[in-house]
């Protein structure tokens, strides 16, 4: 019994879709890049350079540089992870809006975002109109009320741009979109009084609501509906149209801060780097330094994502055609 004992004590046993002792070891002494598709210094750099200091913790012996891969709405970062080689050695993070860009069917994407390798997600984004203090509007009533109300948006094709786009025409918004800004020149702009609102991530926006510079005046959420007494986008959608782009937005919001490889990643390799993904983002160093930072946190793991990302690309015909129209306008 003992000799037994010994010897399955000894054996290593590996499951499939897990990560064994011995496998963790198989990056020792690679270097892997992770690309982030933004411009470094804005949440998305944030996280990426999180993640490449914590997660050669669970990596033994691996090196982890990252990679700013900028431009087309985020499009060139996330071609640069889907082409590489499915080794493990490329990794990486791109916005959520690149869905809003399969579904119309935006030109450069070289890649099918259904079949990126996904190692997870870092982040609920719940989203929410802010409108600056010194506008004069009071609440979202007011602002239905309003003509031509300037709306801060990130760049063409973004999650930011299209959840605007969105809403303005789901709630018949009258507002006029300013694209391209970046980081939190939207918030400046908004203490310039040079544009009253705009629609972003509760977490993003909570310094400058907290600093005085606006308020919440609607929330997008949906289940993860964390503003008490801020008004619900449900109750302002009125027809089936709307109730069905309103709802595309809200399934965004889950899906923040997706952590992808390349197709293709062989099994044991996928399993360890997801189990090196979870690890690190519920890493107690990580976790104390996302709330120093205001990053919100709150993970699910690689499979769960695929079957997510999977259900957010099958919309139906008509709301593939108002998100086009929208698009376009």
């Amino acid at each position: 019994m003992l000799k037994r004992w010994l010897l399955l004590a000894s054996a290593i046993l590996v499951i499939p879709g897990t990560a064994s002792a011995a496998s963790n070891d198989m990056f020792r002494g690679k270097t892997i890049t992770y690309i982030v598709a933004t411009t470094a210094g804005g949440g998305y750099d944030t996280y990426g350079r999180m993640i490449a200091r914590y997660m050669p913790k669970y990596l033994p012996g691996a090196r982890i540089i990252v990679r700013n891969v900028p431009g087309a709405g985020n499009i060139i970062g996330a071609n640069a992870i889907y082409t590489a080689r499915p080794d493990g050695t490329t990794i990486g993070m791109f916005n959520t809006g690149l869905i809003y860009n399969q579904l119309i069917g935006s030109a450069g994407m070289n890649f099918d975002i259904a079949k990126f390798t996904w190692l997870g997600k870092a982040a609920t984004e719940a989203r929410a109109v802010v409108l600056s203090t010194n506008s004069g509007i009071k609440s979202f009533d007011d602002m239905l009320k309003a003509r031509d109300v300037k709306f801060a948006t990130s760049g063409i094709g973004t999650a930011s741009y299209f959840d605007t786009r969105i809403l303005a025409d789901a709630l018949k918004l009258n507002i006029q979109v300013v694209n391209n800004f970046s980081g939190n020149t939207g918030e400046l702009s908004m203490r310039r009084g040079e544009v009253v609102g705009q629609i972003g991530t509760v977490e993003s926006l909570e310094q400058f609501v907290k600093g005085g510079g606006g308020f919440y005046a609607l929330e997008i959420s949906g289940s993860q509906a964390k503003l008490p007494g801020v008004p619900n986008v449900t109750q302002y959608a009125k027809d089936e149209r709307a109730k069905k782009l309103v709802a595309l937005v809200q399934a965004m919001s889950e899906l923040g801060r997706l952590q992808a490889a390349p197709p293709g990643v062989p099994a044991e390799t996928l399993a360890v780097l997801r189990t090196a993904m979870e690890q690190t983002i519920k890493d107690p160093g990580f976790v104390a330094d996302s709330e120093k930072l205001n990053l919100p946190i709150d993970f699910l793991p690689g499979d769960v994502v695929t079957e997510k990302v999977k259900a957010a690309l099958m919309q139906p015909a008509d709301v593939v055609t108002a998100l086009k129209a929208v698009a376009g306008s």
